[in-house]
């Protein structure tokens, strides 16, 4: 496979980077007929590596994070002989949970940047780690699977976990994080993407338009770079640094015309 042919077309360099690191694990599985994994991907890669193989179709792979919903997610490529129960054997192999239990003072107190802080703090691969499920009695960190005894070894270094207990588990003893939300309501004057960022993300409309070439918005899991994007009903727009929202309804119009919309917001 000629390299440079098939990432000619990606002007910026950190996109081929990772796209070359997914054609590597590519051709390491073919060679060697076997699973090969990269590290986390975040939203933006996870978008970008997906239109990438389906423009260059290759089937034979799967993102996955640990669970449906996950943000963060390995792309796993396999040979032709895998089928689906026999990948799923294999994501034990993949991914890990470190689970830290508070103390029972601590219990409570901490949020997913506390946790994500503390990573960063030691030091230690951003990509190594995919999403954080906080929970009141502490939290499932998902790390690739070589990462994992590293991680339990060193959150206890540092003063906010020193009297949490932290263990490796199992992917398939994830904890479900139980998903809150509240509606707001919100009015637009059409349903172009970057109203809605403004008002979601409470900027002009010129800083929505700038966080949407960013590349910090997606729609329905998929990065979008349009501002003049139109959304409808049921589309799921996530934020980066700001949230996951979803369009509940098309509540009617004010006197000036303005689209009323009611906002699942996830809290």
């Amino acid at each position: 496979m000629d390299k440079q042919q098939l990432l000619k077309d990606y002007k910026k360099q950190e996109d081929k980077i990772c796209l070359s690191q997914v054609l590597d694990k590519i051709e390491f599985s073919k060679v060697k007929d076997k699973i090969e994994c990269t590290d986390f991907l975040d939203m933006y890669q996870v978008s970008l590596v997906e239109n990438f193989l389906r423009k260059i179709k290759i089937q034979n792979y799967k993102l996955y994070g640990g669970y449906e919903e996950s943000e963060r997610k390995v792309l796993i490529v396999y040979p032709e002989k895998y089928d689906e129960k026999m990948l799923e054997k294999n994501y034990n192999k993949i991914v890990k949970i470190v689970r830290v239990r508070l103390s029972e003072e601590e219990k409570g107190k901490y949020s997913h940047r506390n946790y994500l802080g503390g990573i960063v703090k030691l030091g230690l691969k951003r990509e190594k780690v995919g999403d954080i499920i906080v929970y009141e009695e502490g939290a499932d960190i998902i790390t690739v699977e070589d990462f994992a005894d590293i991680l339990k070894q060193q959150l206890p270094s540092l003063t906010r976990f020193e009297n949490s207990e932290v263990i490796v588990e199992e992917i398939q003893n994830l904890q479900k994080r139980e998903v809150k939300v509240e509606n707001i309501k919100i009015i637009v004057p059409s349903l172009r993407l970057d109203n809605f960022v403004s008002d979601l993300a409470k900027t002009s409309r010129s800083k929505a338009v700038q966080i949407i070439d960013q590349e910090r918005v997606f729609v329905n899991g998929k990065n979008e770079t349009k501002a003049s994007k139109l959304l409808k009903l049921n589309d799921v727009i996530t934020i980066r640094g700001k949230g996951r929202f979803v369009i509940k309804e098309l509540a009617g119009t004010t006197r000036s015309g303005r689209t009323i919309v009611v906002i699942e917001k996830y809290v």
